[in-house]
């Protein structure tokens, strides 16, 4: 992929992720509080927080990305050890999902519904831990038609762009 072709997909990729970080899972979430009772939507706020913590770092990592491709530059070690820590937080997160989901059960006496919050609690922290992988392990997007096309070349999925820098101890 050339420079400019980077440049002008990130000129729009990180905008959008920004606002799904700032704006659309906390209205959703907004949304959920204001309308049902908190002890039936515990799980599913959870999964919003996760979700929104990981876009969060999706998005500054473009960011920082479209900054580097524009020449700008950009505090390397710092935002380095913040994705270091966050992928250990995401973890963390992550293996707290099955004691959230315990908690809302113990607030709703062990009554186990399978209704649409509850269903929206699982997609909502299975997005969170996919969002996770996407970042920091196995890019799942397949969003233009290079990734297509590598994905169908090599019968797997790329290693995430974060992962490779991580690695590569650059940004």
């Amino acid at each position: 992929m050339s420079k400019i072709y980077l440049i002008k997909r990130l000129s729009w990729y990180y905008p959008m992720e920004k606002m799904h970080a700032f704006l659309t899972f906390p209205a959703i979430a907004i949304y959920f509080i204001y309308n049902q009772p908190f002890s039936n939507i515990i799980f599913l706020l959870y999964g919003l927080a996760i979700c929104i913590f990981i876009l969060f770092q999706g998005q500054l990592y473009w960011k920082l990305k479209l900054c580097r491709l524009q020449g700008k530059t950009i505090e390397q070690e710092k935002n380095l050890t913040f994705f270091r820590i966050s992928k250990k937080s995401n973890l963390y997160m992550i293996c707290l999902i099955p004691a959230v989901f315990l908690v809302q059960l113990f607030l709703n006496r062990w009554n186990f519904e399978l209704n649409t919050l509850t269903l929206g609690g699982f997609a909502a922290n299975a997005f969170g831990i996919l969002e996770h992988i996407n970042y920091y392990h196995t890019q799942l997007m397949i969003d233009n038609s290079s990734d297509l096309s590598y994905l169908l070349r090599n019968r797997k999925f790329k290693k995430a762009s974060l992962a490779k820098d991580l690695s590569e101890n650059y940004i």
